[in-house]
């Protein structure tokens, strides 16, 4: 007997202006041979305007879940933070903080914010994989993930 299960692949936005981090992020998930979308704004600005579907970013998808860098050009991680978790559209989308930050007050100051999970980057290559991979393993297959576009919930 053959038994299909079928699932939705889930929307990833990642904000981050570091292209170095941009590839290694995308060889973590490309690593957990999960079927999930991965999308980048590379900074404050365009991620908003990604959410927000405006301009070329009209047909944009709504992402599942929000990987976020805090130090970014135009606009600031913490600014968008903050944009997303007043949004009534938005907020409920789970904001994982994915930073080169040891900072605590930048840990608190998102935590207040209403950020969903602190990660500080590491900076071995190896490491830097293994955290996308613990991302993937934990925000996409193990916790619900509420979708508002469907009334749906991911398959974790």
């Amino acid at each position: 007997m053959t038994i299909q299960i079928s699932q939705k692949p889930l929307e990833i936005l990642l904000i981050e202006d570091n292209p170095g981090d941009v590839r290694l992020t995308v060889e973590g998930f490309r690593e957990t041979k999960a079927f999930n979308k991965l999308n980048v704004a590379y900074d404050g600005e365009e991620a908003m305007a990604f959410l927000r579907r405006e301009g070329k970013f009209k047909k944009a998808p709504r992402p599942d879940l929000i990987l976020l860098d805090l130090n970014l050009p135009k606009k600031d991680g913490r600014e968008v933070l903050e944009e997303i978790k007043d949004d009534r559209d938005l907020k409920c989308i789970p904001v994982v903080i994915l930073t080169t930050s040891h900072s605590i007050d930048d840990i608190e100051e998102t935590y207040s914010n209403h950020a969903n999970c602190y990660i500080t980057k590491p900076v071995d290559l190896n490491q830097f994989v293994k955290v996308v991979k613990s991302i993937d393993d934990f925000w996409l297959n193990i916790v619900k993930l509420p979708n508002k576009e469907t009334g749906d919930y991911n398959g974790g």
